[in-house]
């Protein structure tokens, strides 16, 4: 079965927006081992929409089209359907009902301009946006059904988590079985984890995949049948020892999930104190909810002053050694630990760059440290040749990864590979 996307808007066309909707229904997709052969983008012209269906329409089977679906005039993809099958548009009275039902629970009054949304082509049949006034609705012209999706995001993955998705897998009656299982990594590129696993014999119908999301790369095990599913437990422990170290998380997008679930579980507090990394630690955690059940505080300590007399950092510490140091990050994650006393503290300081660099402390170098109730741990790595953004996210997973191994009682400092420890 043939799986395309069209993608709609003259600000995604042009690169005013990042369409984020792509990328992310097609990691969806995936996961649920369906692939995608195909995305065009077109913009808001109805000639060209229409031109688009007609075309697409004849090479694949199903076709997710995303956007053009709200109240305004460059709203056009019901019209561009309707005249792509030669049909009028009529008004669907359910939906009709929704918008007012939604506006009047609302408190609102429903401009004229959104009983647009309300119009379909002659042949669609709807389908229901729980979530929003934009109609969902599909329809088959030539060989394939089209799948309409509102472009608002929150919008957009419930309708296909709910709805496209089951719909796909309904019209395939002789699917397999897919089972998809996800190893994350941090510390190695593509190529060398590929080089590392390609010598690795795999059953039939298990096959591998990469995706690059920095600081992570995600391998993907794609097991079709049941023969290969029953085999996908034994190929998973052949590679992570493989890989070893660098395999940090299964079936997670994130190391800060990981962690958010272990201090969650095992009832711990933490602290953080970051200079280079700005707050991304405690942001990443704050993204999940109830991580006010351990997150005691996140302090972002910038400038030496605040070293010191926030933290208790000793002014000695920082005229001896500087505040990107081993000593400095140890007194930062002893000293925020110590605040209210918290299970477990993280500390970073470092130089993200572009400038700030020295012979001896070049852009990219930083140290972390994790103070615990037994005692602390700190490293020094460099990440040269990193964007700024790249460098502090690259020491956010690092920081997270000790901890993660620190509440597994694994080794906290770990040899990651092209990630330089000085020592």
């Amino acid at each position: 079965m043939k799986i395309e996307m069209i993608c709609t808007g003259e600000e995604v066309l042009s690169g005013q927006i990042v369409d984020t909707n792509a990328a992310w229904v097609a990691n969806a997709l995936m996961d649920h081992g369906i692939e995608m052969q195909q995305r065009v983008t077109v913009g808001d012209r109805l000639d060209d929409l229409v031109q688009v269906f007609q075309e697409r329409s004849q090479h694949a089977d199903i076709i997710l089209v995303n956007g053009g679906l709200g109240p305004t005039s460059d709203d056009l993809s019901s019209l561009a359907m309707a005249k792509a099958k030669g049909e009028s548009l009529v008004e669907c009275a359910k939906w009709r009902a929704r918008l007012e039902e939604w506006f009047t629970r609302n408190g609102r009054q429903m401009p004229p301009s959104n009983l647009k949304q309300a119009l379909l082509p002659e042949s669609a049949i709807m389908v229901d946006n729980p979530v929003g006034t934009a109609c969902g609705f599909r329809v088959k012209l030539n060989r394939a059904w089209l799948f309409f999706t509102p472009g608002v995001p929150f919008e957009f993955k419930r309708m296909v988590e709910e709805q496209f998705i089951p719909f796909v897998k309904q019209q395939s009656d002789t699917r397999v079985e897919v089972e998809v299982y996800k190893l994350l990594t941090i510390g190695s590129g593509e190529s060398v984890l590929a080089n590392q696993l390609e010598e690795l014999s795999l059953p039939e119908g298990l096959t591998l995949g990469y995706r690059s999301f920095m600081p992570y790369i995600e391998i993907k095990l794609f097991a079709r049948g049941a023969e290969s599913i029953a085999q996908l437990p034994e190929v998973v422990t052949v590679i992570k020892q493989q890989l070893g170290v660098c395999v940090v998380a299964d079936n997670s997008d994130s190391l800060a999930k990981v962690v958010h679930q272990q201090l969650l579980e095992q009832e711990c507090s933490l602290s953080v104190a970051e200079s280079c990394t700005g707050g991304m630690i405690a942001s990443n955690l704050v993204a999940f909810a109830g991580s006010s059940g351990y997150l005691h505080q996140g302090l972002v300590t910038y400038s030496n002053e605040s070293k010191i007399k926030v933290l208790g950092v000793k002014s000695t510490t920082l005229d001896e050694h500087g505040a990107v140091s081993i000593a400095t990050v140890t007194e930062m994650a002893q000293g925020v630990r110590g605040l209210l006393n918290s299970d477990y503290a993280l500390a970073t300081s470092g130089i993200a760059g572009p400038d700030g660099g020295t012979e001896q402390k070049p852009v990219g170098t930083v140290a972390i440290a994790l103070a615990t109730e037994s005692g602390t741990y700190s490293q020094m790595l460099k990440f040269p040749g990193r964007s700024r953004e790249l460098v502090r996210a690259l020491s956010t997973a690092v920081a997270f990864d000790m901890l993660r191994r620190a509440l597994l009682q694994q080794a906290v400092i770990v040899d990651y590979g092209y990630y330089h420890r000085v020592e």
